[in-house]
């Protein structure tokens, strides 16, 4: 009986540990993120701010002629973060998913959408700012 108690005493503080170090490895997503973009000779700057609860991420994007967009469906898994983001040009709706990986003060990833039929996908590399 003792020798039970100590087994299940041993798998409570392995299993504690482990749910610490899960919890130590998540990402933190929130703050304000930037990185710079070159599309046809220009250079726009891009700023994600997001917010993180628990799996939960929220947000807002900028887009052309400083408009922001809202992030939808953000979420965190471990160390890596995924949204979409609806923007319309010329009447026609485009969707951008964004995936990365968060690395301290860092989020590089890639983002993919559709563009004359096309799949397209776009690297990205934002700091914490």
């Amino acid at each position: 009986m003792r020798e039970r108690m100590v087994a299940w005493v041993v798998l409570g503080v392995v299993g504690l540990s482990f749910g610490l170090t899960s919890a130590a490895l998540a990402a933190d997503a929130t703050g304000t993120w930037k990185w710079t973009v070159e599309r046809n000779g220009n250079t726009f700057e891009t700023t994600l701010k997001l917010k993180q609860e628990g799996t939960a991420l929220t947000g807002t994007i900028s887009g052309r002629n400083n408009t922001e967009t809202a992030i939808e469906d953000g979420k965190v898994d471990g160390d890596t973060v995924s949204f979409k983001v609806t923007r319309e040009f010329n009447g026609n709706k485009m969707v951008f998913n964004y995936s990365g990986k968060v690395t301290g003060d860092e989020i590089k990833g890639e983002t993919k959408f559709e563009r004359n039929g096309e799949s397209q996908t776009r690297e990205w590399k934002a700091k914490k700012s």
